[in-house]
Parts: C-alpha cells; structure tokens; sequence
C-alpha cells in the first residue's frame, strides 16, 4: 500500500572536523562565540528527511510517495530516486527557488554543528495532502520536518478528511511554538522523536508524558545508543537495542532510516512492533556505517543475516520472507 511521505527535499553537504567541538567551546564565553572549523573532508550527497525516508521504503521493497516542493535543480535527484522505486510525480516544482540545502559538520564524538537552508520549502504550505492520497491510494501520510505551517496544515487537513497520518516533527520542533507543535501531533496515530525531542516537545506545549500520549495512538522514542522505545494506550512498553554495527563513518539520516525500517515492517508488513524497530534500527545502523544518507544498499541474504546477529534466528526467519 503507497505510503505519502511529507518533508524537506535537500542537497547535504557533509564535512568532517578531525577534532572535538568540546574542546573548542568555552562555557563562559558562548554568548560571543565565534569559530570557524578547519574540516578535512567535504562530500556532497542526495538527502532531506522525506527522501531519505522514502529510499529506506524502497529498498525494502515499499511503495513510498514523496511529497514536498523542490527547485528547477531537482531534475538529477528525481531521476535517482524514480529508479531506487520512489514515486515523484506530485512533487512540487518550484519556478523562482532552489532546492534546499543542508550543510553539517560532524566532529570526532559524532556530534554536529549543522545549518539548513530552506529555498523551496518555503512553497510547500500549497501543497494539498487529500488529492495526493485519492489519487495514489494510500493508506497513511507521514508529516516529517519541513515548513513548519505546512506541518501543521497537512495534519489538520488529515483530521478534517479522516486520513491516517504520523506526526515526526523532529528538527523543527525547534522552530515551532507550543500551539503548533499541539495542532500537529493531535490525532496521530504515531509520534516520532528522540528522548530530547520528547522533552522538549512536552517542555514546549507545556503537556505532561501522558498528556501527549492521550493526543497519539502510540510513541516512538529513539534513545541513541540505548535503542528506542515504544509505548501506546493499549501497548505495553516495548524496548529494542540498538542493531550491532561494523563501523561508524556518519549519523547524518540516521534517525530517517529507521523511521523507513519501521513504518515498512509495521504498515506493509503487518509485523509486530518489537519487529518493526528491529529492522529499522538495522537499517538506522547501515547509514551510520555510510556517508551520505542514500548509499547503502539492501541485500536479502545479508540483510537477513545480520538481523539474526543482532537480534536472533526467529527475528530473521519472520522477515526474511518479505524481503524482495
């Protein structure tokens, strides 16, 4: 089943510092910090959190519409994610903007430093979720980060049509006040953040933890290096650990990839939810070992395979099946 997928559509420029930013900051003088980070390395790759979302559908095999606005540059990108299996005909193309760029610099710890230029997000408050949905027969629409008032549109028009949809407001929870962040996650039959995000969105609407969960169905928290978790209404906790890794090279899409893994296990696959986020922290844990938010591939055999390593031979007996 189509799954539409709403987000920032981005360029990623993403430098390495061979350093700590730590050990550059000095606590007392932040209020006029003013540095500049000698990077050994600059690479320049396809990303933005909808298409990074939408490529981990694809390679599993999922049916992921990507819906967002873009420049008179996309051309390139498009024909890239057309062939990993990502439906990009309704698109928006804007005719003055640029496509949005990210540039990110990640030091030794894993930690960034990352600023975004929005370009043609900036349109995509005319994009309409409904005529998306009729006309490609989806059955959820995922309201990831991009223009803020554009999310909490798209959330309020699935409330007034009845579409299901999951709120996954992630970096923009920084741009947005309490009564946004409200408008978006009402009625969500998922919520996705990590465990600062949690705090700063209750911190922002001033909600408690079971405030917010009497808003969404179910809640999604990823923990870094301690997994994620998920509680519902009528969900018992759930807790994964993280997938085991082979290296680390870069966390950027990260947290988009698991979002892809999970969504695709749970929604097409009709799996449990401790299964879902056990295939998406793997596909979290593939990213991690690559450069570039789309450049890992997934292989069926190995796939399956280090899903067994991570998380047992029953985990990966009940997926392999799915995988094409």
């Amino acid at each position: 089943m189509p799954v539409l997928v709403a987000g920032s559509i981005a360029t990623d420029h993403l430098m390495h510092f061979p350093g700590k930013f730590s050990d550059q900051l000095l606590a007392d003088q932040l209020h006029k910090v003013s540095l500049s980070f000698l990077v050994d390395e600059l690479v320049v790759r396809r990303g933005g959190v909808a298409p990074n979302i939408c490529y981990g559908m694809a390679q599993l095999g999922g049916a992921p519409v990507l819906i967002g606005a873009v420049g008179q540059d996309f051309d390139e990108y498009r024909g890239f994610l057309e062939a990993a299996g990502v439906d990009c005909k309704h698109v928006h193309v804007s005719k003055t903007q640029h496509t949005a760029r990210f540039v990110c610099t990640t030091d030794l710890d894993m930690c960034q430093i990352g600023s975004f230029y929005a370009g043609a997000m900036g349109e995509a408050y005319d994009i309409e979720i409904a005529p998306i949905w009729d006309a490609t027969g989806a059955d959820l629409a995922v309201i990831s980060a991009y223009d803020p008032a554009a999310m909490v549109k798209h959330s309020a028009e699935c409330r007034e049509k009845g579409l299901r949809f999951v709120a996954d407001p992630s970096q923009q929870i920084t741009r947005m006040d309490g009564d946004a962040l409200r408008g978006l996650i009402e009625g969500a039959e998922l919520l996705f953040t990590n465990d600062y995000e949690k705090s700063l969105l209750e911190s922002k609407t001033g909600l408690s933890e079971d405030e917010v969960m009497a808003r969404v169905g179910v809640r999604v928290t990823t923990l870094g290096s301690k997994g994620v978790e998920i509680v519902g209404r009528d969900l018992e906790r759930v807790h994964v650990p993280v997938a085991k890794e082979r290296n680390r090279h870069d966390p950027t899409g990260v947290g988009d990839a698991f979002r892809a893994g999970f969504l695709t296990a749970r929604e097409d696959w009709q799996l449990s939810w401790e299964r879902a986020a056990e295939v998406g922290s793997l596909l979290a844990t593939m990213v991690l070992e690559t450069v570039g938010t789309q450049e890992y591939v997934v292989a069926k055999d190995e796939f399956s395979n280090r899903l067994a390593e991570s998380y047992g031979d029953d985990c990966a007996a009940e997926v392999l099946p799915h995988l094409s």
